[in-house]
């Protein structure tokens, strides 16, 4: 799974979602996503905001 999820809301907004893989004490995977409030204009400008505050880098990336 990528860490970074970029998507289009109702209104035709680009959003970014951060999403991480823990694990429990039986290995079960759970999936945090975390929306980022912002939204961007292009899918380009929230890759740019992610490489520039959370360090994303190519290939880090999916979209839906």
């Amino acid at each position: 799974m990528k860490p970074f999820l970029i998507t289009k809301d109702e209104h035709g907004q680009v959003r970014l979602t951060l999403r991480e893989v823990r694990h429990n004490s039986q290995g079960y995977p759970w999936i945090l996503r975390t929306l980022v409030e912002q939204t961007f204009s292009s899918s380009v400008a929230a890759r740019r905001y992610a490489s520039e505050h959370f360090g994303a880098k190519p290939g880090e990336f999916t979209s839906k």
